[in-house]
C-alpha cells in the first residue's frame, strides 16, 4: 500500500515538532520535509525549512528519528526546490552545495529520497539546457549514488510568473525530456517525483507515463489543478499559466484520482504519496489551511 503524506511546505511557521504531532494527528504515515537553506527563498512555499541540514549533527539526528518513530510517522524525502541551472554563477553554485548537502544529510538520517528541481536556463534551448544538465548534475547524482540515496526530480515547469517566462525554471516537464534526461545520465539514483498536475494544464497525458517510466518513479505527489476554458480559450496556451488555471486541494480540480492511484497500483508502486496543497482559496488564516489538509486527508484516503 502506499504511504500517504504531505508536502510540508504549506505549513511555514511550524516548528518540526509540531509539524510532526499534527501529521500523526490527522493520520498521515510521512511528511515530505521541506529543507531550505534558511532566508533564502524569494517565491510562495519556498524558503520553508523544518530540518536545518547546517546545523544537523548526531545528536540531532537521533533526536529527529526518536521524535518521528514514536508518533509512527516517516520522513518521505528532504526536500528542496531551487533553479539547479540558475544562470547567475553565484546562485548555482549556492543551490548545488546545498543539494550535495540534502545528499549527505538523507545518507545520514535512513532516509532514502531528496526530492527536488532539475532547474532550466529559461532563454536557452532545450539542447542547450541538457548539455548544461549534463554537466551539472553528473557529479550531483555520482554523489547520490555512492551514498545510497536517490534523488527524485519533480515535473512542474515551474513558469507561472513573469519572472519565469518564457521556458520556466525546471527542464524535466515531458517524457520527452525525461528520456533524454535518462540517457544522458543514466544513473538509477536518478528519478521522479511524478504530480500530475502540472501535466494536467500542458493538456498532457499524465496516466500513459506511469507505465512507461514505472521503474523511474521513486516519489509521488498528489496535487490538483483547475483548467478555467473560458480563460484558457481567451488568452490562450502561450500565455503564463496561471492566466488559465488554478491550484486546487484534490477532488476540487480535474486530476481523475481514481484513474492516477489505478495506474500507480497497476505498476506496483508502494512508495510516499504525498499531499502538496497551494490552493489560495484554503490560505486565509491557520484554520482554513488545517481544513484544506484534513479535507484533503479524507479524499484522498478512499483511494488507498
Amino acid at each position: 500500500m502506499m504511504k500517504l503524506g504531505l508536502n510540508s511546505a504549506i505549513l511555514p511557521e511550524y516548528t518540526f515538532e509540531q509539524l510532526i504531532d499534527y501529521a500523526a494527528e490527522v493520520g498521515f504515515a510521512c511528511v515530505e520535509v521541506c529543507c531550505w537553506p534558511r532566508g533564502r527563498a524569494q517565491r510562495r512555499y519556498a524558503g520553508v525549512t523544518h530540518i536545518d541540514v547546517d546545523t544537523l549533527d548526531d545528536e540531532k539526528i537521533a533526536y529527529i528519528r526518536d521524535y518521528c518513530q514514536k508518533r509512527s510517522i516517516e520522513i518521505s524525502a528532504l526536500a528542496y526546490y531551487p533553479n539547479t541551472l540558475d544562470p547567475n554563477p553565484e546562485n548555482r553554485s549556492m543551490y548545488i552545495a546545498h543539494i550535495r548537502k540534502l545528499i549527505l544529510a538523507a545518507r545520514r538520517m535512513g532516509v532514502a529520497t531528496v526530492n527536488t528541481f532539475i532547474g532550466r536556463v529559461s532563454h536557452l534551448t532545450l539542447e542547450e539546457n541538457l548539455a548544461i544538465y549534463k554537466e551539472v548534475w553528473t557529479p550531483i547524482v555520482a554523489l547520490a549514488q555512492e551514498q545510497g540515496v536517490k534523488i527524485a526530480i519533480e515535473n512542474c515547469p515551474m513558469l507561472f510568473t513573469q519572472d519565469e517566462w518564457p521556458g520556466g525554471q525546471n527542464l524535466a516537464v515531458s517524457p520527452a525530456v525525461w528520456r533524454r534526461m535518462f540517457e544522458l545520465i543514466p544513473s538509477p539514483s536518478l528519478g521522479l517525483n511524478y504530480d500530475p498536475s502540472h501535466m494536467v494544464w500542458q493538456q498532457m497525458d499524465y496516466i500513459k507515463p506511469i507505465y512507461e517510466f514505472r521503474d523511474r518513479i521513486y516519489h509521488v505527489h498528489f496535487k490538483d489543478i483547475r483548467v478555467l476554458k473560458e480563460k484558457l480559450d481567451d488568452a490562450g496556451i502561450l500565455a503564463a499559466p496561471l492566466e488559465y488555471m488554478v491550484p486546487k486541494v484534490p477532488g476540487l480540480g480535474d486530476v481523475d484520482w481514481g484513474a492516477y492511484v489505478s495506474a500507480l497500483n497497476d505498476i506496483g508502486y508502494r512508495g510516499y504519496a504525498c499531499i502538496e496543497i497551494e490552493d489560495k482559496s484554503y490560505e486565509s488564516s491557520d484554520a482554513d489551511v488545517r481544513l484544506a489538509i484534513r479535507q484533503s486527508y479524507r479524499y484522498l484516503r478512499q483511494f488507498l
